[in-house]
């Protein structure tokens, strides 16, 4: 009976080590392969999450089988209204105002190729304008309370390079997505091995 209970233990463990590890793998995949079968690069430069320390991901980023097909063009992070938004690598402000009655954000990120890659967030109450130049992590806004496609309230922070949309969760280097380096813990009851 304890060896049973020792193993299933054990199994719990490793599962949990197991989702641990992956889980933030899945909701980080890159962009699907293109006409050549190359997947668009995205270098990992934001330097902070655009809300919060590490928000929770409401809704991951999902591409569309075709460029007007259903999908999710973004990441949809959790924020509490009036919260401040920061933009997350040093850029230009291409963009701040209205679109479909929702405040948007836009920033061309510095040193990202040609064309750059630009960031969007919304619904956001901007505090820059277009031609701004922003530092990584500066405020460029607070979260507006109405306006935001999700159930709660959430910031919908989308990333493009010309007209492709791509995973903005891929800019962040995996110490920021992946919440740290990972360390494994004792499990309390289980002896140790001999």
């Amino acid at each position: 009976m304890g060896t049973q209970r020792h193993a299933g233990v054990m199994w719990a463990v490793l599962l949990g080590l197991v989702v641990t590890v992956l889980a933030p793998l899945a909701w980080a995949q890159g962009p699907p392969p293109g006409p050549s079968g190359t997947r668009a690069r995205v270098p990992a430069v934001a330097t902070t999450w655009p809300v919060g320390v590490r928000p929770r991901i409401l809704r991951g980023w999902s591409p569309p089988a075709s460029p007007y097909g259903p999908g999710h063009r973004g990441a949809d992070l959790a924020a509490t209204p009036g919260a401040a938004v920061r933009t997350v690598a040093a850029g230009r402000v291409s963009f701040a105002g209205r679109v479909a009655g929702r405040g948007v954000v836009s920033v061309e990120l510095r040193g990202t190729g040609t064309p750059p890659l630009r960031t969007t967030y919304e619904p956001v109450r901007a505090s820059v304008r277009q031609g701004d130049e922003v530092t990584a992590g500066a405020v460029i806004g607070t979260v507006e309370p109405t306006g935001s496609h999700c159930a709660l309230p959430c910031v919908h922070w989308g990333l493009r390079r010309a007209e492709t949309y791509l995973n903005p969760l891929l800019l962040l280097p995996p110490r920021l997505r992946n919440g740290g380096t990972s360390r494994l813990l004792p499990v309390l009851g289980v002896p140790l091995p001999s």
